[in-house]
């Protein structure tokens, strides 16, 4: 069995899995954080439900289209520049947008669990709100370059970056963009977070409070172990890029690259069942809200009176 084959068959099985767990979780995370009047109104849990948003988007556009190619070898990048692009581009907006805001969930707690008071006004939600909107328009204006670097590539025939200069800018993107700068934020906020909440005795007995910044630190430490092995293989790659491999060392390289970008997408999918873990408040939250389908599912018979 060669690796090829195995790589194939885990894209397709686990990238299918993904995609199910990813939707539902997601999608229940968006109906929690709209439904609860406290969670729209909380600067980190609006940012979460722009993740979860976001998170979608990903999970569609990239990684169905993901498992079509790897794992079905079929590739519409390939039929049309429009697709090429147009993935090319969505890809990179959502991805930046959804380490953005999660970085911004990660930065509200460090203000909430400041003994400052000036830090603790800027957990606001009218400025959280334009935060967000400025992210938005900065990462749509920055990948305005996957427009016209992104083609098909008349050699190859496949979709890639066809300028030679951005060619060489791309992994610095993505290795700082990506990888390294939003993992530094996280880790630095989570470390600042668990010392305010050290040295603020008060916190303690605000459960709602200190559930939420179980919340964060969880999902700081998902993404810490999700993108943070496919940051040191594209190190790994990058450094040993003028070596000259055999085709062995070649397909190792491969199916390790393969699966690494693979885990990336654990980071989409799995912030709501590590909100379930992390949060007894959420868990009975989402236990309402399903007892409630259910209740409203029921068929009750219509009681009638005979004459």
């Amino acid at each position: 069995m060669s690796l090829a084959y195995v790589s194939q068959q885990i894209t397709i099985f686990v990238g299918w899995f993904f995609v199910i767990t990813g939707v539902i979780g997601n999608s229940l995370n968006i109906l929690i954080f709209t439904s609860i009047p406290n969670y729209r109104t909380t600067p980190c849990t609006f940012s979460f439900l722009f993740v979860s948003i976001v998170n979608i988007l990903i999970i569609i556009i990239s990684l169905i289209s993901r498992i079509f190619i790897a794992g079905y070898y079929i590739d519409l990048t390939r039929t049309t520049p429009f697709w090429c692009k147009f993935r090319a581009y969505l890809t990179a907006v959502t991805t930046l947008m959804s380490f953005t805001y999660t970085c911004l969930a990660s930065i509200d707690q460090v203000f909430v669990t400041s003994r400052s008071a000036t830090l603790r006004r800027f957990s606001n939600i009218k400025f959280t709100r334009r935060i967000m909107l400025i992210f938005v328009i900065i990462w749509c204006l920055y990948c305005i370059p996957h427009v016209f670097f992104y083609d098909i590539s008349p050699t190859t025939q496949t979709c890639t970056i066809i300028n030679t200069s951005y060619g060489i800018y791309a992994p610095v993107y993505v290795l700082s963009l990506t990888c390294t700068i939003p993992i530094g934020i996280m880790i630095v906020c989570g470390y600042l977070t668990y010392r305010n909440i050290r040295l603020t005795r008060i916190l303690v007995n605000q459960l709602a409070d200190y559930q939420l910044v179980r919340m964060t630190l969880i999902q700081i430490v998902l993404i810490v172990f999700t993108i943070g092995p496919y940051g040191v293989n594209n190190v790994y790659n990058l450094l040993t890029s003028s070596i000259g491999k055999d085709s062995n060392r070649l397909l190792k390289e491969s199916f390790a690259s393969s699966m690494f970008s693979l885990i990336v997408y654990a980071n989409y999918v799995g912030n709501f069942y590590m909100f379930l873990l992390s949060s007894r408040r959420f868990r009975r939250q989402v236990k309402n809200r399903l007892l409630f389908w259910l209740r409203q599912g029921q068929i009750h018979p219509v009681m009638t009176t005979r004459i």
